[in-house]
């Protein structure tokens, strides 16, 4: 699993109207672009095909900044490769 920058920088491409730079761990995600249905199935699809882990809309729905959102995927990345 790439470390929490890399995983922003990732995530800043992903989203056109994303500001690049100005993402922290702690920052609200719903702070920095639309949270629609579009975009939840955009960044499901997203770590679907980059890292290899399938997270729900509830897993988007429970997470609150980029680090717990990180978590979630490391977390998940992790036990599938036990």
């Amino acid at each position: 699993m790439v470390d929490i920058q890399e995983f922003i920088v990732k995530v800043e491409e992903e989203f056109e109207d994303m500001p690049k730079g100005v993402i922290r761990p702690e920052s609200n995600i719903r702070d920095h672009f639309t949270w629609d249905s579009i975009n939840a199935l955009i960044f499901i699809a997203h770590v679907n095909v980059n890292y290899d882990v399938e997270i729900t809309a509830q897993d988007l729905v429970e997470s609150t900044t980029i680090q717990s959102l990180y978590d979630i995927i490391k977390a998940k990345k992790e036990a599938a490769t036990v």
